[in-house]
């Protein structure tokens, strides 16, 4: 009986089911441990390794829910501003929703973990979140469901029925084109490039109409490619024109590291930005400027200047 096989699939189930990549790797590992210590009661004529796997990762992350407040973006707090220069005061009690580095997920599982995705699923009562997760994701039976909840049949298809509907405005994954499409590539690499020069009327281009902008964990977003531009506006004022950026994916989406001038020379980490494609072109944009987060992707903290050498 080897539970490592399933540590990478168990680390996204946790992450759906809390929101936070941190808290996710915690009970995989509580997962792993409670498994080690109860291998010589496995039966495996009752149920196979992974269904066993999930039935403790289930309950852990159930027992972890209890009493929590939900994950959520700032756009799921209220109303957006129209204010770009509003004060930038993040919200530390609020748990905020983390992203997921792709470096940790394997390819079939990326679709299912786009933020607005995950978004919608945290406002799911804990077992209707575990009960969807468990039938539409993983494909479990709705009897395997039931012994993982100790409940009934009836009960996890009356869960279910009503999770779908709950979900029913989240949208469809596959509306979001995958991050390495060649269109979109092309797409983010002109958003660079525009965000590099500190091109706010060449950014706005490439942004939908009613793109949003929200940075966690401020609890301040905006609505519409105007009043993005107005605070991109305000951001390269404030903070300076020679951005420099590294390409990556979070969530099964397009991601930017943004690094700021630095007064000493180079350049210093400072957001994260994972990009929701849609219709060709950028839709939302979630900012994270936690450091915690910005850990989670092996991003150095400083890009030392670069020295021009000579002429060719």
């Amino acid at each position: 009986m080897d539970p490592e096989p399933y540590r990478g699939e168990l680390l996204a189930y946790c992450y759906r089911m809390t929101g936070s990549f941190h808290e996710a790797e915690d009970l995989v590992q509580e997962t792993m441990l409670r498994a080690w210590k109860a291998r010589d009661r496995y039966d495996p004529a009752r149920a196979s390794v992974r269904t066993w796997l999930y039935r403790i990762a289930t309950n852990l992350c159930l027992t972890a829910l209890q009493g929590r407040d939900r994950r959520p973006l700032p756009s799921a707090l209220g109303t957006p501003s129209d204010d770009p220069q509003a004060p930038l005061t993040p919200a530390p009690d609020i748990p905020w929703l983390q992203p997921f580095p792709d470096t940790r997920l394997d390819t079939d599982t990326r679709s299912d973990l786009r933020l607005a995705l995950i978004a919608a699923t945290q406002l799911l009562p804990p077992r209707q979140r575990a009960v969807l997760l468990l039938r539409d994701v993983l494909d479990f039976t709705a009897a395997e469901v039931a012994t993982h909840l100790a409940t009934t049949v009836a009960a996890v298809n009356s869960a279910l029925q009503r999770a779908r509907a709950a979900l029913a405005d989240a949208g469809d994954p596959a509306d979001i084109t995958e991050p390495h499409d060649p269109h979109v590539r092309a797409l983010v690499t002109s958003y660079a490039r525009a965000f590099e020069a500190a091109d706010v009327p060449a950014l706005v281009r490439l942004l939908t109409h009613d793109a949003i902008l929200e940075m966690p964990p401020v609890p301040l977003w905006y609505r519409g490619s105007d009043d993005y531009g107005r605070f991109m506006h305000r951001v390269f004022t404030t903070r300076g024109t020679t951005w420099t950026v590294r390409h990556l994916t979070a969530n099964g989406q397009p991601a930017l590291a943004a690094y700021a001038p630095h007064p000493d020379g180079g350049h210093h980490r400072h957001t994260l930005q994972v990009l929701t494609v849609t219709r060709g072109l950028v839709a939302r944009n979630v900012v994270f400027a936690d450091p915690a987060v910005l850990d989670l992707f092996d991003l150095p903290e400083r890009i030392p200047a670069q020295k021009s050498g000579p002429p060719r």
